[in-house]
């Protein structure tokens, strides 16, 4: 049966056609915006290697915040940075810490904003890494390993302070077996029943993490994270770990990072269908901004591709640095 030439471009000539059969959508409630908190007041310090993003204290990150809010921002992922670091990263749970802090006064200024806390240590540790390091016994070469039990003893005091802060979703990132079976257990016990986990599922090794590593002050000191984040090469590893962090309690996973990871992302919702988060990550926003600066590319109209193309791919929620650029435009 012959049709004509143009019933396809019928579709997409009339403009308010063609809007309104879009069939992906970057709408504000799908997007969370990464900070990066630090103490002080009045600190908005660029960082370099990602243009538009900053460190901020919380007073302007609470002015910054209510301004994206008014522009329909609904979520926001914590990431603190301390004054004092020490091996074990213990500021990390502490009462006083940068991310309680922020967490408390956010959620008193915003009441309907989703407060979402990353939860490791290596912006903590004074090694940079995301746990508890000793030393190793599996051959000369290798001098040190993550504890991954002893780990775990802390991830459960930190994700028992950032709920008792008032987060709503703790999102555990360190890759540590056992992580969210740990975390879940320790807010059960003490009457967090209500708060999620949204776990760093399947976060790979990446190269892309260069400038947040930058941002956060957490480039390892010694070694490398090859040990307990994920070869890129692997997919199907990639899924167990999945079915292992749903087993043991998440609600959301996440796969990091999004652009050169889009297969693990439709497996994962293809296989699981629980919410999945994709974190598009700093080296993909600093591209992005690089080739912007450079005249090379649409800047805003390849952030919203790229946002459209993680959201196709399954992703229910995208962290992004983009965020607040999105809300600005609409």
């Amino acid at each position: 049966m012959a049709f004509p030439a143009t019933r396809m471009r019928r579709l997409r000539i009339n403009p308010l056609v063609r809007s309104r059969l879009q069939e992906t959508d970057i709408s504000p409630e799908r997007l969370i915006a990464p900070f990066f908190v630090r103490s002080g007041k009045g600190v908005r310090r660029p960082i370099g290697s990602m243009p538009g993003q900053f460190q901020w204290s919380i007073d302007y990150l609470v002015d910054e915040v209510g301004r994206l809010h008014r522009k329909g921002l609904r979520s926001v992922l914590l990431f603190g940075l301390p004054d004092r670091k020490n091996e074990r990263g213990s500021q990390a749970w502490a009462s006083a810490g940068i991310v309680q802090r922020a967490v408390r006064r956010l959620k008193s200024e915003f009441p309907g904003l989703l407060v979402i806390t990353d939860l490791c240590f290596c912006e903590y540790t004074s090694h940079g890494h995301c746990g508890i390091v000793r030393r190793s016994s599996a051959g000369a070469r290798r001098r040190w390993e993550l504890d991954n039990d002893a780990t775990l003893a802390s991830i459960a005091k930190t994700a028992v302070a950032q709920a008792r802060a008032g987060a709503d979703v703790i999102a555990p990132s360190g890759m540590i077996d056992g992580m969210v079976g740990t975390i879940r257990r320790a807010l059960d016990r003490r009457g967090f029943e209500h708060v999620l986990i949204m776990s760093y599922a399947a976060k790979f090794a990446s190269a892309f993490y260069g400038p947040f590593r930058e941002a956060a002050g957490s480039a390892p000191q010694f070694g490398t994270r090859h040990s307990y984040q994920m070869n890129p090469a692997n997919a199907d590893e990639a899924l167990r770990e999945v079915g292992l962090d749903i087993e043991e309690g998440a609600d959301i996973v996440m796969v990091k990072p999004a652009l050169c990871y889009l297969d693990i992302i439709r497996r994962v919702k293809e296989i699981y269908r629980v919410p999945v988060a994709a974190y598009n990550v700093s080296g993909e926003y600093a591209m992005v901004k690089a080739a912007g600066r450079l005249g090379w590319i649409d800047e805003a109209q390849t952030a919203r591709e790229i946002l459209i193309g993680i959201r196709r791919a399954g992703a229910d929620l995208i962290i992004t640095y983009h965020a607040a650029a999105m809300l600005n435009d609409r």
